[in-house]
């Protein structure tokens, strides 16, 4: 395979940053491993073996001659590629200067035991449980904004974290947009009764190694790897993990009722792996290689769980072999598949909230975030703060701390700034997909379970450039624009009214 790297000082760059490739390989194995196989007491020292990792990670990208030689590299005449290494480290290196050692320290092993402590409480419905670990992390966090810097709120350094370039600004107009043009929607669609609020679906109990036949039918059919370059395996909180571009994990959760959350995770889960196993081989071992952000990344996953498994052309390539595993499916059709996948209604939980309330659970926690980080608020504060804005919202009010706060893990995990991604996300999968429509006819690919042209275009597109340029440069390549929520409005009104 010919290298798409000439210039000697990025190939001396990246023949050095395989050791930092090599840790973060090493930690991605350690992750995944936590979250679906680690015994609980295996904890304590996991925790520290990652946070050990972390500092040398830093070590190694922040040594004066590997700094140099990306410094030296700034000024040269360099293809595309190479500008694309040089801006992903520059930036991880000034990232990483920004934080002290004993910082990265402190918040691998914080997070690592405030993960553990999350699931207890969750599981005991008892926030005392993980209300110490995340005053902690709070703290962290405003002490990480400070140490990374910020022109206008501590926030805004949060959120270029996860999605560079992005701004708190931006963040608060794309919010008031949707809160303005999607509420009044939200009770139209709500009074027209299209589609509806419950269906006897959600009740029916399945067999888990039944559920589990369903989802690799499903992910052959998509053209999934399985055992080659990719696995599905089961987590309390559905996830992708990326080790390289030939081997990718995703994970799911099954509950044994209410089976459309099983395959929409899998569905969703997949559209992140894809982002990862179609990029361009070229960028093996480089940082050039995986998703360029977490809203981009979203975008992915939000389309094939949107726009394809909430489809009714996918409702009728599934429900052949619904019916073959769960014997309850004798009495629906796939219309009523369909409307069961699309219900609308207010609930309290943002992993299986409808397409059209779900921008106000993100909404939510970047309320309360921002707030964590420019106000005194303190842990205890925030199941009051929650439950009071979603009835704001949403208009009813969780009954537990496990439909309300202790819902995500993304806070134990410390990703406070990570939240608003989600919504970039699902934004942009309506803006893909009728850009994508220009070109093919997605739903008669999605009715003959032909996924090859809609992979094809998304790699295209978006997947085979990896990291290279920015998310609103990427933007720009792919579709020709920037963010526009007028998209997801349009989609909306199209799907439900």
């Amino acid at each position: 395979m010919e290298s798409v790297f000439q210039n000697e000082t990025v190939k001396e760059i990246l023949k050095r940053y395989r050791r930092i490739w090599a840790i973060g390989h090493a930690q991605s194995v350690l992750g995944w491993d936590m979250e679906v196989n680690m015994p609980k007491e295996g904890i304590l020292e996991r925790s520290t073996a990652q946070g050990e990792l972390s500092v040398l990670s830093q070590e190694f990208l922040l040594k004066p001659e590997f700094v140099q030689l990306v410094e030296k590299a700034e000024g040269l005449e360099l293809n595309e590629y190479e500008r694309g290494v040089v801006r992903v480290l520059s930036r991880q290196i000034r990232i990483n200067r920004s934080f002290p050692p004993e910082f990265l320290r402190e918040m691998s092993e914080v997070t690592s035991q405030a993960t553990k402590a999350w699931e207890e409480a969750k599981k005991k419905d008892d926030f005392s449980l993980f209300e110490p670990w995340l005053d902690r992390i709070i703290d962290l966090a405003r002490r990480a904004a400070e140490y990374l810097g910020y022109e206008n709120e501590p926030y805004d350094a949060l959120l270029d974290l996860f999605e560079e370039g992005l701004t708190t600004r931006e963040v608060e107009a794309t919010f008031e947009k949707l809160e303005k043009d999607l509420k009044p929607l939200l009770e139209k669609i709500l009074e027209a009764g299209k589609v509806p609020k419950e269906h006897p679906l959600e009740k029916e109990r399945y067999e888990r190694e039944h559920m589990e036949r369903v989802n690799r039918w499903i992910l052959e059919r998509f053209g999934f790897p399985l055992g080659i370059r990719s696995r599905l395996d089961v987590s309390a909180h559905p996830f992708t993990t990326e080790f390289g571009i030939r081997d990718v994990r995703i994970t799911t959760r099954y509950e044994g009722y209410d089976f459309r959350r099983a395959i929409l995770s899998t569905v969703h889960e997949f559209g992140h792996a894809l982002y990862e196993l179609q990029q361009d081989e070229r960028f093996m071992f480089t940082p050039i290689a995986g998703g360029v952000s977490l809203g981009i990344h979203e975008s992915q996953s939000r389309f094939w769980e949107n726009i394809v498994g909430r489809s009714k052309e996918f409702a009728g390539l599934i429900h052949p072999v619904l019916r073959e595993n769960l014997p309850f499916m004798a009495g629906y059709t796939p219309e009523d598949v369909y409307l069961y996948f699309n219900m609308v209604r207010p609930d309290f939980i943002r992993t299986e909230a409808d397409v059209v309330t779900y921008n106000f659970h993100i909404l939510l926690r970047f309320k309360l975030e921002r707030m964590m980080l420019s106000e005194d608020v303190k842990a205890k504060d925030l199941p009051e703060l929650w439950n009071d804005e979603m009835e704001n919202l949403l208009g009813i009010r969780p009954k537990s701390y496990t439909e309300g706060i202790l819902q995500d893990i993304h806070w134990a995990h410390g990703t406070i700034g990570y939240f608003p991604t989600y919504s970039i996300g699902t934004l942009l999968s309506a803006q893909f997909y009728y850009h994508m429509k220009k070109d093919l006819n997605v739903e008669e690919h999605i009715a003959r379970a032909d996924f090859e042209p809609i992979k094809a275009w998304l790699r295209e597109r978006v997947h085979r450039y990896g990291s290279i340029y920015p998310p609103k440069e990427l933007l720009k390549k792919a579709i020709g624009e920037g963010l526009n929520p007028d998209y997801f409005v349009r989609w909306v009104k199209e799907r439900y009214l």
